[in-house]
């Protein structure tokens, strides 16, 4: 035997990389005592974050071999577990031994539950971010950032990429007709009629599971019983979130989210329309400035009667005039403008606009984080109540029993 291999593996969701090599490290460390080389590798390619350890048989004085003693597994477990208290890290109490296999994995132990993969994850927030119905594709785009996914268009391609997730995922690579950008836009206007499929954790914007889980549980007793203790969560939340707040009848509920939902948006627009803005500043001042420091060449061109042995010679300088000249024909016929702005304008309209911009932010997040809540909070009373029940020509049947 050269090596021994040690694999050590953490719930989904309960820590980061770097701290898993650490953990890793310190038992690699405390198992050999330090007496054999080894190496950790932390792995992030499957849902839950987990450790190889490789460690050399022969000593680092090459003087003896491990010897592998009869429960070693055990004791390694021991270790491990001992490790995992000490970093504030949940263990497993009684590990189930099976008749046909010998032990179940970490994730099957604490959940017994394979917990969904990105992409489950991303069709389960487009679902959710649907369910609060986007006016427009760019609505939604704002709803899958609010619930932390980053957006990215490349040409034709849409792509989204999670908080801490690594890569990007294309909608186009899904595999499902119903989450590309042309069905998602039909879906909003109401043309596509889909049931949601997403099976992940319930996202920000849709905190409640269907009733109907809690009353009748399914599939595995540690998943029904964190499913059951994290609905009556989001229940208690949202009846005292409407005690709180008075809101006592659904009309009013609507219009107060309604309204704070337009006030985010005037917000959003607001800095948008100053960030464009100030890059259009920034753009014509640097234009500008090119063209105040090559006048005096290219008027010595114009002289020299745009003489072949001159522009090699001043090549860059004429070009950047050139340039700057024809961004200013553009800037002026879009704008309807007979003459630009003076440099000292653009210097008082920036610094205005840079102050109301970081006014707005101020106010960003507060107002963003209570829309969010008040929208969770609708969605989760329609829910209660039996609003979405019947929608777009879609029957939700209940038992009667």
């Amino acid at each position: 035997m050269l090596a021994y291999h040690i694999r050590q593996a953490f719930k989904p969701g309960e820590i980061d990389p770097a701290e898993a090599n650490r953990i890793g490290y310190a038992l690699a460390e405390r198992w050999t005592h330090g007496n054999h080389a080894f190496i950790v590798c932390t792995h992030v390619n499957t849902d839950s974050v987990h450790n190889h350890i490789i460690f050399n048989s022969t000593t680092l004085d090459c003087s003896r071999k491990y010897d592998d003693f009869l429960g070693s597994t055990f004791a390694l477990r021991r270790l491990s577990d001992r490790l995992c208290l000490e970093n504030g890290l949940p263990i497993i109490e009684n590990a189930k031994q099976h008749s046909k296999t010998k032990y179940k994995h970490y994730g099957q132990w604490y959940d017994d539950k394979k917990a969904p993969s990105q992409r489950e994850r991303l069709i389960a927030a487009i679902d959710a971010a649907l369910n609060l119905k986007p006016a427009d594709f760019d609505a939604f785009v704002a709803l899958m950032e609010q619930a932390k996914y980053e957006f990215k268009r490349r040409g034709q391609a849409v792509s989204f990429r999670a908080s801490g997730q690594k890569g990007f995922i294309r909608l186009s690579s899904l595999k499902d007709d119903d989450y590309t950008e042309g069905a998602i836009r039909e879906r909003i206007s109401g043309k596509r009629l889909v049931a949601p499929k997403g099976q992940a954790e319930p996202p920000k914007q849709n905190l409640l599971f269907d009733l109907q889980r809690c009353v009748v549980p399914k599939g595995t007793p540690g998943y029904d019983r964190w499913a059951a203790v994290f609905n009556l969560k989001q229940l208690v939340k949202t009846f005292n979130y409407l005690q709180k707040n008075n809101l006592l009848d659904m009309e009013t509920l609507n219009k107060k989210a309604q309204a704070a939902k337009d006030d985010f948006n005037n917000l959003s627009d607001a800095i948008k329309t100053a960030d464009t803005r100030l890059k259009d500043i920034s753009a014509l001042q640097k234009h500008i400035g090119a063209y105040s420091k090559t006048k005096e060449v290219y008027t010595a061109y114009k002289k020299s009667g745009y003489n072949k042995k001159f522009l090699v010679e001043h090549e860059d300088q004429i070009a950047a005039h050139k340039a700057a000249k024809a961004f200013f024909d553009g800037y002026k016929s879009s704008h309807k403008l007979d003459k630009l702005p003076s440099m000292q304008s653009l210097k008082t309209e920036y610094a205005a606009l840079a102050a109301d911009k970081k006014k707005h932010y101020s106010q960003y997040h507060e107002k963003r984080n209570a829309t969010q809540e008040i929208l969770i909070i609708r969605d989760n009373a329609e829910r209660l109540l039996g609003y979405n029940e019947r929608q777009k020509g879609i029957i939700i049947e209940k038992d009667q029993r």
